[in-house]
């Protein structure tokens, strides 16, 4: 019977464990690896050791967290409220974020909801986290204004964006202001190479330095990117499976259609983008890499300024809904007039 018990306790170890990478290999290597604390927030070091210091000696004021995505704002203010709360984080805090209905009710009766009451046997103030607030309509907006004074002895009011502009001036007013800007590329390359060692995955190459590149200071999108490409390649992250797997053009690709543009004739240069398109690259991600591409050439001031005009326009053209096929063809027109224009500059 003593084997019968200890042979099932170790059958049952053995599902346990065996669903166990199952269960963690779910988790996405953005959550699994988020700062837990202010001193694991290693980026935007001067606004972190601001935010400590008014954390410390407990004069937090309302907050304002502006910038691109990924590059740790929410991150920062949900460490913060660790380290304020501790284990009471949760019912001291609400986050509310742009999945969230946005109107007028909620901040009326939500908000102001949580706002109003104190938690018994809690000292100090509760915090309020209104992720991508740009995102709340203008009656919403103004409707905070009143609430965030009116409660400010016990409550605090972190708002966070992309767009501060979207934020109307009474808000922005009533808080401390923090530009959050893209992560350097430096940190980036060690987050990355510190996953990759605790993931135990393979690295091949320039795979670090091409997800360096196509997340442009997002850490976010390097993660993803990181997790997705391990996992379509069998933990193996090259070059070549992270261009792949995103879909963007090779460096070498763009300066082969640069080349052709710069020097084929307007059939030819159709063809091959119309080529190009039929292997899956977008037009949109190759003009954003050939704008790149032509500020290094040495052309004319006046040629370089008004073909990268036009390729702006065409960018955004291509933001709506607009023909790209259309866009191509005016694309290959505007390298074609840019070189009419090289040549006119050099008589």
């Amino acid at each position: 019977m003593g084997c019968a018990r200890g042979g099932a306790r170790l059958v049952g170890e053995s599902r346990a464990n065996a669903t166990m990478p199952s269960t963690v290999a779910t988790v996405p290597w953005v959550e699994k690896y988020r700062p837990k604390t202010l001193s694991d927030v290693a980026a935007h070091k001067d606004i972190v050791d601001t935010v400590t210091r008014l954390v410390d000696e407990k004069k937090l004021p309302h907050l304002l967290l502006y910038g691109p995505p990924g590059t740790g704002k929410t991150s920062m203010i949900l460490a913060v409220a660790r380290q304020i709360y501790g284990a009471a984080a949760t019912q001291m805090t609400l986050h509310l974020n742009a999945s969230d209905e946005r109107g007028i009710d909620v901040v009326r009766n939500d908000v102001q909801g949580f706002a109003s009451t104190r938690q018994i046997f809690s000292k100090g103030f509760k915090l309020i986290i209104l992720d991508e607030c740009d995102a709340m309509t203008n009656d919403a907006q103004f409707a905070l204004r009143r609430i965030m004074e009116k409660y400010t002895k016990n409550t605090r009011f972190c708002l966070i964006c992309n767009y501060v502009s979207k934020v109307i001036p009474a808000l922005q007013s009533r808080c401390t202001r923090f530009r959050f800007s893209p992560l350097p590329d430096a940190y980036v390359t060690e987050r990355v190479q510190h996953i990759v060692e605790e993931e135990h995955v393979s690295v091949e190459g320039r795979g670090v330095d091409a997800l360096v590149k196509l997340a442009k200071g997002d850490m976010r999108r390097a993660l993803n990117l990181l997790q997705s490409t391990s996992m379509a390649s069998n933990g193996v992250v090259s070059e070549d499976a992270v261009y792949a797997c995103t879909g963007q053009p090779k460096p070498d690709r763009v300066k082969a259609i640069l080349d052709v543009l710069l020097n084929a004739s307007f059939h030819a240069c159709v063809a091959h983008l119309e080529q190009c398109r039929s292997e899956g690259l977008a037009l949109v991600d190759i003009l954003q890499d050939l704008g790149s591409l032509v500020l290094t050439l040495h052309l004319p001031q006046g040629v370089c300024g008004d073909l990268l005009a036009s390729l702006a326009d065409l960018e955004h053209a291509l933001s709506g809904a607009v023909s790209e096929r259309l866009q191509l063809g005016a694309l290959v027109g505007t390298f074609i007039e840019a070189r009419q224009a090289i040549v006119n500059a050099a008589v």
